[in-house]
């Protein structure tokens, strides 16, 4: 079952190439602090932004490294139906164990819409799928509904990750779910009420810092001890919430350049933090002890 803490990571430049030095040092980071999964292009790792090539040199240098000892998640999702399954069928290719597929942004397609689509990815694929519902990103929200019937028909379709914040969506589909889908948190301020409705983990941006305290806390969770995961839940309730004070990955991005693991880049039309906010989140780094 997929579970545990997956880091959605970020991607490092330098002079506008994927910077593979960082890259390998960022691996090693997250093998190092139990990270239990990485997933490479997605939202946090400017997946927009790479071309087709960078992509493929990405996964497959990142595949290589990780070299089985956690599983890697790839994005691989867009709003054209031959260019999702082409990139899903690539990622596998490439050596990826799960492809994470975003519901179809700008088109804004209705809940039919949006089954025959990921049903047409599941018939035309053989890797695990993960549906990616993010509505603040894509205008569109996948039902409670329509995710498990697509649960129920595609034993391909392995899970979701969550990040409409609605709570009571996430318990109806843990309750009506098939035995091996996991709900996945993609809320990091909400982790810890994903995992109480029976969420089995979360795609983390706060993991890229604070890897080891994000698996500590969803470990604890899936064990059943929420007394000591909330006190991990409170302690990362600043820096979760800063993380978002510009657009995501903006504000981890410049942690992790604070923090001297990264060069200080970012592709537009994503653009550097206003300094009011970098001001902010450098002070919270601080009490955290990362810089």
């Amino acid at each position: 079952m997929l579970k545990g803490s997956y880091v959605a990571l970020v991607t490092p430049f330098n002079n506008n190439e994927i910077d593979y030095t960082a890259l390998e040092n960022l691996i090693d980071l997250h093998l190092k602090n139990s990270t239990d999964g990485i997933l490479f292009c997605g939202t946090t790792g400017e997946s927009p932004a790479l071309a087709g090539d960078e992509k493929e040199r990405l996964v497959r240098f990142g595949v290589k490294k990780i070299a089985g000892r956690v599983p890697v998640m790839v994005g691989t999702g867009t709003n054209n139906i031959q260019h999702t399954i082409s990139a899903t069928s690539k990622a596998k290719m490439w050596g990826a164990d799960i492809a994470l597929v975003i519901t179809p942004y700008y088109n804004k397609p209705t809940q039919n819409g949006l089954y025959h689509y990921f049903k047409k990815v599941a018939e035309s694929t053989d890797i695990p799928l993960v549906i990616y519902n993010v509505p603040g990103r894509t205008a569109v929200n996948i039902s409670a509904e329509t995710t498990l019937k697509l649960a129920h028909e595609f034993s391909n379709i392995i899970g979701i990750k969550e990040a409409s914040g609605d709570l009571v969506q996430v318990s109806k589909i843990v309750k009506d779910a098939p035995a091996g889908f996991s709900v996945m948190s993609g809320e990091d301020a909400l982790n810890l009420a994903y995992m109480s409705c029976g969420a089995q983990g979360t795609v983390s941006v706060t993991a890229n810092v604070l890897p080891q305290k994000m698996h500590d806390l969803i470990q604890l969770a899936l064990d059943g001890n929420y007394q000591d995961a909330l006190k991990i839940h409170l302690e990362l309730l600043e820096i979760n919430n800063l993380l978002f004070i510009e657009t995501n990955p903006i504000p981890v991005k410049h942690a992790l350049f604070q923090m001297n693991m990264i060069k200080n880049e970012i592709r537009l039309p994503l653009y550097y933090m206003e300094e009011v906010n970098k001001q902010i989140l450098e002070d919270s780094l601080r009490k955290y002890k990362l810089i």
